[in-house]
């Protein structure tokens, strides 16, 4: 698999790149085009070289340009290669126009119907691109469905037809690639919200364009694809528990003491010195026998604020607080109490749902940890999958202390946001999808929290983590994995 680089553009960005390398360095349009159907057809030719009947499915502008570079490759090359325009190519313009009349010289474009496909071993998708602004006609969504039924091979150009490459939402119907070849800047959009299930392996080619045409144009996210070990320094052999912060977990109300577990056990996994936990008094016995190495402290709604004591609150250093606290008199008492200890802190599941009801200030040290509901539930009116980039900003503009605060906005692709740099972690997997999977990120990341000085490399570190652990479980299976497993497996990655 290919080394991505961990710059993630805006289609607006790599446009700005694409007009700085005509422009300022004088290399044509044409060229640039060349060099892309010149990269899809070689990785054609590696990849695939048993194919040997070619279908270029080309639609309108430079990526229908790309499209008939290939198209004129392959059939210099030997291969029977046919295209199918699904508009006019005599209204192509510019570079686009170029590489069809230079296509032209070798064959005409085939009639437009769907036997074409079924006669062909691999077809390049140059249909759509990047330039997408609104949902697929309904004329090409029946060529994209056709396309998708059939078992042939396909090969996207720069994004899959279909996939909006700014947000990675889907325009009605896409393309499902094998491989998509993304040029000059890799776009946000091809990491996040649906466009994992659509991309398949994503190959990049700079097109030769030198790191001085880069430089002009800050990338607007940073792909994380790895597990950044140097972020969490190793221990010494002095160490001792007090030294790795106090942690409070505060939630598991009536008959939910599981998440508040999962989040436990995963933070003394994951380092945590000292560990209290929170809870109503029906829990204590379940939690206890779960959890041996953890103190409890149980609550109802009556006696509250017996358990914040100021010995108490002095001593911890961290809180977390959310996970199964539910949304009753209890819940809102502990929440707003938590919040008052002004420690750093992590708010995840009904705490979120709590916040979108009440006016809670809070001006600690934050991260927030949403799904796509509950971020719905904090931006009212906003369909968080359409675009989860915008979603993520307007998130952390809610935080009261926003110069402090971090998001996290789970899903595939979840991103991390701290008001500064944007970031996509490229790990995780299907499997993912189970109950107590959020509760376990918690955990991993309020420990984290604790050891280390910047919240900010903390929660990085914990998408990371949690991700990078189901991965190694899962090893492409998607299914079978639970919560538990994850905490079970963190030793393993752990350093």
């Amino acid at each position: 698999m290919q080394h991505l680089p961990d710059k993630l553009y805006t289609v607006d960005s790599v446009v700005q790149l694409e007009q700085i390398a005509i422009n300022q360095f004088g290399i044509p349009a044409y060229e640039l085009m060349q060099r892309a159907g010149e990269a899809v057809f070689n990785i054609i030719q590696s990849k695939f070289p048993e194919c040997k009947k070619i279908l270029i499915l080309c639609g309108a502008g430079n990526n229908a340009g790309d499209g008939y570079v290939v198209a004129s490759l392959a059939k210099q090359a030997g291969l029977d290669t046919s295209v199918v325009s699904l508009i006019d190519p005599a209204s192509l313009k510019g570079a686009a126009s170029q590489a069809y009349q230079h296509w032209s010289r070798f064959a005409e474009n085939h009639d437009a119907n769907f036997s074409v496909i079924e006669s062909s071993d691999l077809i390049v998708d140059a249909l759509l691109g990047t330039g997408l602004a609104r949902d697929v006609s309904p004329t090409w969504q029946e060529w994209i469905r056709y396309i998708n039924q059939s078992s042939k091979i396909v090969i996207s150009v720069d994004v899959p037809s279909g996939l909006y490459a700014n947000t990675g939402a889907i325009a009605g119907e896409c393309i499902n690639a094998n491989h998509t070849v993304s040029f000059i800047g890799l776009k946000q959009g091809m990491f996040t919200s649906q466009a994992k299930d659509v991309c398949g392996e994503i190959l990049f080619d700079d097109l030769a364009l030198g790191t001085e045409i880069y430089s002009q144009i800050k990338s607007d996210a940073r792909l994380i694809q790895r597990v950044d070990y140097t972020l969490l320094p190793k221990r010494q052999s002095s160490s001792h528990k007090g030294r790795f912060g106090h942690v409070l977990i505060a939630g598991g109300n009536k008959s939910m003491p599981g998440a508040i577990i999962l989040a436990a056990k995963a933070a003394l996994r994951t380092g945590a010195g000292l560990l209290t936990i929170v809870t109503v008094s029906e829990n204590f016995q379940a939690i206890s026998s779960a959890i041996p190495e953890a103190m409890i402290k149980a609550c109802d709604k009556d006696n509250v604020m017996d358990v914040f004591t100021d010995e108490f609150s002095n001593g911890i250093t961290h809180v977390a607080v959310g996970m199964g606290l539910a949304q009753d008199d209890w819940s809102l008492a502990v929440l707003k109490l938590c919040i008052a200890l002004n420690k750093p802190m992590l708010l995840d599941a009904d705490a979120l749902n709590l916040l979108a009801k009440n006016e809670l200030y809070i001006n600690s040290p934050v991260v927030i940890t949403p799904h796509p509901g509950e971020a719905a539930r904090l931006l009212v009116d906003f369909d968080i999958q359409l675009d989860r980039f915008e979603a993520i900003k307007q998130l952390h503009n809610l935080l009261d202390n926003n110069e402090q605060g971090v998001v996290i906005l789970k899903g595939s692709g979840s991103l991390i946001f701290d008001g500064q740099t944007l970031k996509v972690c490229a790990l995780g997997n299907p499997a993912m999808a189970a109950p107590g999977m959020g509760d376990v990120l918690s955990g991993i990341c309020i420990a984290l929290m604790a050891q280390l000085n910047n919240i900010s490399d903390a929660a990085e570190l914990a998408v990371c983590l949690h991700s990078a652990v189901a991965d190694k479980l899962m090893n492409g299976k998607t299914r079978g994995l639970l919560a538990s497993d994850i905490i079970d497996a963190l030793p393993e990655v752990l350093q």
